[in-house]
């Protein structure tokens, strides 16, 4: 009979305050309870009649949109299993750009799915194993769904039937305008190897007033502001760019002078508004006719600027000022003077015009074939998309709406596949793995069965947020009856309902980027993996320190 040594009940493993769960019902089911929660606060903001979120963040700022990227950055979510889910999405936004609602609803899905494993009886390792297996073959089946590709010579037609379903599940019914828009600007700005594609040369300016139809594609940069001195436009010009302040420089030290005659007064400035002037007439004498300041203008250096009939616009951010520096290709000056050649930078044409009201300042190079081309000069072409709009909060979505477009344009130059979209290739992928579970041995089949049951969340989250829920399971109940059928890989959810709820989606154009929703299923199945394989949740006690302002309890109250 061996000797039966008493525990101690009070081991202090950790410090005072640490909050320890471990176990099935308060760490693992609990954490799928928290990616849940976050999961379904996006599922109804999925596809084309997805519903706008409005999220007031901790500044007060307020955003009405249904991207989930921007909804889950403003809400801050501080559940540590919740977080993973946030980071998968974030990495999908990064890579790809576009498809981060569907890594939330898919992750948060398989492990709604798990849920019922763990309940039955089965070990986390068994689901884990099961997943990785469904992942691997989900993404093997993947390669093979490709039905078209984005076709070589890019034209305008091309490139915007295939932005079309990415910019319609942001605006739909705006998205014959946008997907022309930055059809067009990225075209504008297309290098020579497309594969040399840069996002970046692709901005935005939202100009509130007048609606969509009015908003244009500007070769060039726009700023939101008018130039500071008296000449508003110039053509041909050479460009000088200084990140310093264009003023009389300020000593260290102060100094005291004693002024003792009428002569002395007038003349105490007068050496320094010489130098100035000396300055600017070199500037002047070296061919410069516009100054881009990135810092401020003295009223002295502008009138010395309006003298020699220089253009001069104040650009504050450092990142444009990046950016104008590449668009006219001149060498950002720390110092006031004239530039050396290769230092100075050249546009076609600088003005000031007027869009809805408001002054705006236009520095555009001419493209090729328009009169007066120089093709001798080297030019870095960048567009401008000018959105117009009636609330700041509408032109900030539209503005989302063009980002994701151009980043779904990157994609597509990297991997040009494209496979049936309107949840069409997550139904095939459901039904290809649920056969390939049914040949597998072992407790992981069961596993691989439920990672091709979650695959329907997106068809399903589709069809409910168009057509409701009891009319969204009868759509799904016909989409499989078609798969079933030969040659029924493509069919699709009609989100407009104007038959039977399903639609061929390659005879619909509705098609996807096959590399973006290869990234979903990879970080999503990664982000549920990363949730279920943990087994206790560790917590210290908070640092201290003052409080964060709350918003006001009662904002929202009548009286």
């Amino acid at each position: 009979m061996s000797l039966k040594v008493p525990k101690p009940n009070n081991v202090q493993l950790f410090k005072e305050g640490y909050k320890h769960l471990q176990g099935l019902e308060e760490a693992v089911l609990r954490n799928i309870q928290a990616v849940a929660e976050l999961s379904d606060l996006v599922r109804t903001s999925f596809g084309p009649n997805g519903r706008n979120k409005l999220v007031i963040n901790h500044l007060g700022r307020l955003f009405v949109t249904s991207d989930a990227a921007t909804i889950i950055r403003e809400v801050e979510v501080v559940h540590p299993a919740a977080k993973l889910l946030v980071m998968a999405s974030q990495a999908q936004e990064s890579e790809m750009g576009d498809a981060t609602n569907m890594v939330l609803i898919f992750s948060g899905e398989l492990l709604k799915k798990a849920e019922h494993l763990l309940i039955l009886g089965l070990h986390p390792s068994e689901i884990i194993k099961g997943y990785e297996l469904a992942c691997t073959k989900a993404l093997a089946e993947l390669e093979t769904l490709s039905t078209s590709r984005l076709p070589s010579p890019l034209t305008l037609s091309t490139l915007a039937e295939a932005l079309k379903p990415a910019i319609a599940s942001k605006q739909y019914g705006f998205e014959d305008v946008l997907s022309k828009l930055v059809a067009e600007a990225a075209l504008a700005v297309m290098p020579s190897n497309p594969k040399n594609f840069n996002i970046d040369n692709v901005r935005v300016v939202k100009i509130m007033g007048s609606n969509l139809s009015t908003s244009k594609v500007v070769q060039g940069m726009v700023f939101g502001r008018e130039p500071e001195g008296m000449v508003k436009k110039t053509t041909k010009a050479k460009v000088a760019v200084f990140t310093c302040a264009l003023d009389i420089s300020q000593t260290e030290t102060k100094g005291t002078v004693l002024i003792k005659n009428a002569d002395e007064m007038l003349n105490f400035t007068r050496d320094e508004e010489k130098h100035l002037e000396k300055i600017f007439k070199e500037i002047a004498d070296s061919g410069i006719k516009v100054i881009i300041a990135g810092s401020s203008v003295g009223e002295l250096a502008l009138h010395f600027l309006n003298r020699f009939n220089i253009a001069v616009l104040k650009v504050l951010s450092k990142f444009d000022l990046r950016r104008v520096c590449r668009v006219v290709n001149a060498t950002p000056l720390a110092r006031v003077g004239a530039p050396m050649p290769e230092e100075a930078g050249y546009v076609d044409i600088f003005e000031t015009i007027e869009i809805g009201g408001d002054r705006v300042t236009v520095l555009r190079q001419l493209a090729k074939g328009e009169p007066g081309y120089d093709s001798s000069l080297e030019k870095t072409k960048t567009a401008t998309i000018i959105l117009r709009g009636a609330t700041a909060n509408h032109l900030d979505d539209l503005e989302r709406a063009v980002d994701d477009g151009v980043n779904v344009i990157k994609a597509l130059l990297k991997d040009p596949r494209l496979v049936p979209g309107a949840g069409a290739t997550e139904l095939e992928l459901g039904k290809r793995i649920e056969t390939y579970g049914n040949g597998l041995k072992g407790l992981a089949q069961h596993a691989v069965k439920r990672y091709a049951m979650a695959l329907e969340v997106i068809p399903r989250t589709l069809a409910e947020n168009a057509l409701g829920g009891a009319e969204g399971n009868e759509v799904l109940s016909r989409l499989w009856a078609k798969h079933e059928q030969k040659g029924g890989e493509a069919y699709g959810v009609d989100v407009e309902a104007e038959q039977d709820g399903t639609l061929l989606a390659t005879e619909h154009k509705i098609l996807d980027s096959l590399a973006a929703k290869s990234w979903a299923i990879k970080l999503a199945t990664e982000a549920a993996v990363s949730v279920l394989s943990v087994d206790s949740i560790i917590m210290s006690k908070p640092a201290g320190g003052p409080k964060v302002p709350q918003q006001a309890s009662n904002w929202d109250d009548d009286d």
